[in-house]
């Protein structure tokens, strides 16, 4: 999300003093104490007041420039989805990001559901306000409902996260991959014998 966000600070015109405050700004939303649902839903302000189809086509041409450059995806991570497309299963991507970012994203690896953190958009333009934050227990709760929908059993399903608020989401399914160095994660990992995949150096 703050990668997209410098990007289109640039994208709307904003003078690079103007972006680096604004980096900042949003980068202090993840200070310790702040609880990451709130930090999400301020995070999604900064969008109020422009159109959502212009988002999306800044969002489109942000993961364009990411592909031609080769970097974006986690590649152990981007192998495992695509083994488990291979073998059948479905993918649902699950994160509190937003759909300007995640669509290109979810179309480039086959996802078939997209439950993520949903602006509120009136007339085609950004609020500010937030509908659903997809952070934390909510994760897991909308998986509960995706897998009762489609008849899942949670002990054969897959779940990767990297975060202490992705646990629940992990801590749901039979088959839980911390990916990344997250300390608490990592402990939880270890404890209960969970894969793990490397995170991304930086």
């Amino acid at each position: 999300m703050f990668d997209f966000y410098d990007y289109f600070l640039a994208a709307v015109g904003h003078s690079p003093e103007e972006q680096e405050e604004r980096r900042q700004d949003a980068r202090a939303l993840l200070r310790p104490g702040l609880p990451r649902e709130q930090g999400n839903r301020l995070f999604y302000r900064r969008f109020a007041g422009y159109r959502a189809d212009r988002v999306e086509a800044i969002g489109q041409a942000w993961f364009d420039g990411h592909m031609e450059r080769g970097g974006l995806f986690h590649k152990d991570v981007l192998d495992a989805l695509r083994e488990h497309r291979a073998e059948g299963l479905g993918v649902v991507l699950v994160s509190g990001s937003f759909p300007a970012c995640l669509d290109p994203v979810a179309a480039h690896v086959g996802a078939e559901e997209v439950m993520c953190t949903r602006p509120e958009i009136r007339d085609g333009v950004y609020t500010g306000e937030v509908l659903t934050t997809m952070i934390g227990a909510a994760k897991a709760d909308t998986a509960k409902a995706v897998l009762a929908g489609r008849g899942a059993d949670a002990a054969e399903c897959f779940a990767y996260g990297d975060h202490v608020s992705d646990l629940p989401l992990l801590e749901l399914v039979g088959n839980p991959v911390a990916v990344g160095a997250h300390p608490e994660v990592t402990a939880v990992a270890e404890r209960h014998g969970w894969r793990r995949l490397p995170g991304i150096p930086g």
